[in-house]
């Protein structure tokens, strides 16, 4: 839309996390003059976070990479894309012909589910490169849940979404939704709509070691020692059995394993729970007797419980407490959405685990991908299919992995390093050749992959805002010229053959195809029809298309093989004999205690990588080490004095900041910063450096089901001396 004052406005979906906000991007002569919340989109309705505001920062980045970087005498040297392209491809096949497909690896950062382009030409790359030895950040933070949605779904991806519009009671363990904007809850205005829960006379408890945001906005907080939700899930479970709080309902029906269960929990107690969480026996009684009373409830859990030695188990157990209070598939509870784009339809072959394990460590794949806690270990440990080139897409592992310092070093020891990415970061530094794409403003850009984690069904397309320049190149356009060179090589006349079709499959046209194919399409399932959506459609549509509240779907939704739901698979039974024989309670005989390190994040960071926007780097310190004045007063703290942590993988420094929003014994750490470094080209992040949670975590401790990265509960001692 173009008014008389020369100014073009483009409505858009923010792409920077879950929450899917509408824009309204003004433009004057291609230069972005404002961004503002889009008072039409459907899904949010002119809400907008800080984030959203800072694209304007992202897009003119004077930092942001351009052109093909190649590092030659350890000087970074500009070079064209078609050189660029040939020495990369050229150096794969190089690398794989002498040590074997599985030598190279491949590691995705969390923009590329955000990122359209990416998303659509990814797994097709993947299959080209061919290795096994593929990484994800999503094994730092959500393999518990991917894991458990395959083993009781039959779908990595089949996450059950909190219907929170519709809900009574929500009992939230270990997330700060009013910081992250909803994780695997893709919600804009989250605050606004817990604020409507409560004034219809719904309750939210909120279970965390930290006051957080979204504590302090509760009915209640509970404080709980880290890593031992495990505990109080068991105890929950157990006593819905005791108390007969069973609820009927019909995804019991085909649910199996519901006796198993009650067999199972039967060692764990209130009693126990009570001693290891450090919550009181009658407030965990009391929850339990709300919950289950409740005429609808969520059991829903994020990062906190996810990020620890049993967060397999956690996501499993509050699986199973939904199920068994009858708020699984059920308006209120949790429910599964329905994209019009159907993502999971389309990776159903992609829906597998456990196919092969990591070499070193014997970790599990899961969904194609292996834990990122054991890349270094691939790296680092000689013998046949060590890896030795590596392709990162989008990440900063060096500061989102545990052991960031070992991951460095490793890093530095590969035969070839490509990355492709905007910025010269603290991971991108090691690389022999970087390729930048096209990125926030300049791209097209549908939610197909977050759209099922949304709390609706919605659709909506973005066109690009302002033209990417020439000589730039997109993601996709990248990710399909390295594609084209290995399979050429590889498969011959067949590859081109197959290369003058996919040439003609432009991003638009593969999303058109999708949609009219998709649920709500004019060629797709029960609800095709003439007017379906199509690419065409949702053009006309700038602020969006609203399919409807989720709906119950179980249990023709379901990808096992029986359509039914083994609530206790091998998997679980096997590992939940680790609890047993798992101290939780700190050593008391130690002669200084360690405390329980946590991590947290902040509204205005996006992980690493937003913190060369200025307009978010405008605020006061943000990487400090909260810890409760008890403690504080135990060694000897100040408020504001810098202090030594040390764990038994590395030690950082960090000025300490007391509260008592936090539990005793506790310390609390931000992940994602660690700036500064050597090479990297970062002036704004730079200037506020902060240090790595992850020089203090360890690579080797994982869930063991899972493989998931243990970031919770880390012990750590402070030297101030």
């Amino acid at each position: 839309m173009k008014t008389n004052t020369g100014i073009q406005t483009h409505y858009r979906t923010c792409h920077l996390c879950e929450a899917m906000c509408g824009l309204a991007v003004d433009v004057v002569d291609g230069k972005v003059k404002s961004i503002r919340g889009d008072e039409q989109d459907i899904y949010s309705r002119g809400h907008i976070c800080p984030k959203g505001v800072a694209l304007k920062d992202l897009h003119e980045d004077p930092d942001r990479l351009r052109y093909p970087l190649k590092k030659v005498n350890g000087s970074w040297k500009q070079i064209g894309w078609e050189e660029a392209f040939n020495e990369v491809a050229d150096r794969i096949i190089e690398l794989q012909r002498q040590y074997g497909r599985d030598s190279v690896a491949l590691y995705t950062g969390n923009p590329t589910v955000h990122n359209t382009g990416t998303a659509l030409y990814l797994y097709d790359f993947a299959n080209a490169l061919g290795t096994r030895n593929r990484y994800a950040s999503h094994s730092l933070d959500q393999l518990p849940q991917l894991f458990v949605n395959g083993e009781l779904f039959g779908h990595q991806a089949m996450f059950p979404i909190p219907d929170l519009e519709r809900s009574d009671f929500f009992l939230m363990i270990g997330a700060n939704p009013l910081v992250s904007n909803g994780s695997i809850m893709a919600t804009p205005d989250i605050s606004g709509k817990l604020r409507k829960l409560q004034e219809r006379g719904g309750k939210l408890v909120v279970i965390d070691p930290r006051r957080t945001r979204t504590a302090k906005a509760a009915d209640r907080h509970l404080f709980i020692r880290p890593g031992s939700d495990v505990c109080l899930l068991l105890a929950f479970v157990r006593t819905l059995f005791e108390e007969q709080l069973i609820r009927h309902n019909p995804v019991l029906e085909f649910t199996d394993g519901i006796e198993t269960l009650r067999e199972l929990v039967q060692p764990f107690t209130v009693e126990r729970a009570a001693e290891q969480t450090g919550i009181a026996e009658e407030d965990i009684r009391q929850l339990i007797r709300d919950f289950a009373s409740a005429k609808s409830a969520i059991c829903y859990g994020r990062l906190g419980v996810s990020v620890q030695a049993f967060g397999g188990l956690c996501q499993w157990l509050m699986y199973a407490i939904n199920i068994l209070t009858g708020n699984l598939d059920a308006p209120g509870g949790m429910l599964f959405t329905r994209p019009a784009v159907d993502f999971l339809a389309l990776l159903k072959n992609e829906a597998k685990a456990l196919r092969w394990k990591s070499r070193v460590r014997q970790l599990p794949e899961t969904a194609g991908d292996l834990p990122t806690a054991t890349l270094a270990d691939e790296i680092l440990t000689e013998g046949q299919g060590q890896v030795k080139g590596l392709i990162t897409i989008a990440g900063n592992p060096v500061l989102s992995a545990p052991n960031g310092k070992r991951l460095d070093q490793a890093l530095q020891q590969l035969d070839f390093h490509v990355a492709i990415d905007i910025y010269l970061n603290e991971t991108t530094r090691h690389a022999d050749i970087i390729l930048p794409p096209a990125a926030g403003l300049e791209v097209l850009h549908y939610d197909f992959v977050l759209n099922i984690v949304a709390i609706r069904n919605v659709a909506n397309f973005s066109s690009p805002v302002i033209p990417k320049a020439p000589e730039t190149r997109y993601d996709w356009e990248i990710l399909y010229a390295l594609q084209k060179r290995l399979e050429k090589v590889r498969d011959g006349i067949f590859a081109q053959g197959k290369h003058l079709l996919f040439d003609r499959l432009t991003p638009e046209t593969r999303l058109d195809l999708a949609l009219r194919f998709g649920p709500y399409g004019a060629w797709g399932g029960r609800f095709g029809r003439r007017d379906g959506l199509s690419l065409k459609y949702l053009k006309k549509h700038p602020h969006g298309v609203d399919l409807g509240a989720l709906e119950p779907c179980l249990p023709g939704r379901l990808f096992t093989k029986n359509k039914r739901i083994n609530l206790v698979p091998r998997t679980i039974t096997r590992d939940l004999q680790r609890v047993s024989h798992y101290g939780l309670t700190p050593n008391q005989s130690e002669k200084t205690p360690p405390l329980l390190l946590i991590g947290r994040r902040h509204l205005l960071s996006n992980n690493s990588w937003m913190h060369n926007a200025p307009r978010l780097m405008k605020t006061g310190a943000r990487c400090t080490a909260l810890l409760h004045p008890q403690d504080a007063q135990r060694h000897g703290v100040e408020s504001g004095q810098r202090i030594t942590l040390r764990s038994a993988s590395g030690k950082i420094e960090i000025e300490a900041e007391l509260t008592e929003h936090i539990m005793p014994g506790v310390i609390s750490v931000p992940h994602g910063w660690g700036h500064g470094r050597p090479e990297t080209q970062l002036e704004i992040a730079n200037q506020h450096p902060g240090v790595s949670i992850n020089d203090l975590t360890d690579d080797q401790q994982v869930d063991e089901m899972t493989g998931n990265a243990v970031f919770n509960g880390v012990p750590v001692w402070i030297d101030n001396g």
